[in-house]
């Protein structure tokens, strides 16, 4: 059995596109970080540790961690914690490029891989007014670097250069071809 070790329901909706039969069993972790981990090096390494604490409960089964990081002026986005930190991030982000790391695990079946997969994201200069406007749909709350492409964000968005699946938080061919072809 598969195991997908997020409740992200995103990242659910993309593992259905190349695998019919999985769990959810989302990771419980501590999310601190070694002090040798790079910075863009923290969504796989998060990846790895989901991955892992799972599987130690779930040894006979493929487990699949993920993590995604958003990455702009040397420093990684997280969720917004109110609107105004919402605001605040996406006037950061608006008319400038910036990167969306996803870091994926897959222990089970042999030895653990990892990988990250880099995708960039241009936004448009976005106005004070369509900022509050964004803001007030809710939708940033949940969301790394306080936007979902796949949502109403996306009309932020002025082009990507990369996987737009990455940016919703799973790169699934990429994936696929791991998980399948060991």
């Amino acid at each position: 059995m598969i195991i997908l070790a997020s409740a992200s329901p995103r990242r659910k909706e993309l593992l259905d596109l190349i695998c019919e039969n999985f769990k959810i069993i989302p990771a419980d972790i501590d999310e601190s970080l070694d002090s040798n981990v790079g910075l863009y090096d923290i969504p796989e390494y998060l990846a790895r540790k989901k991955a892992a604490a799972v599987y130690r409960l779930h040894p006979d089964d493929v487990v699949i961690g993920c993590d995604t990081g958003v990455f702009i002026d040397n420093q990684m986005i997280g969720k917004p914690k109110s609107d105004k930190a919402a605001a605040h991030i996406l006037k950061m982000l608006s008319g400038r490029t910036h990167r969306v790391i996803t870091g994926c695990a897959i222990y089970g079946k042999g030895e653990p891989i990892s990988f990250s997969k880099v995708t960039e994201v241009e936004f448009y200069k976005l106005s004070d007014e369509e900022i509050l406007e964004y803001v007030a749909t809710g939708e940033p709350m949940d969301k790394a670097g306080a936007y979902g492409i796949q949502g109403k964000g996306g009309v932020l968005i002025k082009q990507i250069r990369g996987d737009y699946f990455n940016v919703v938080g799973l790169p699934v061919a990429e994936l696929k071809r791991r998980l399948f072809d060991r």
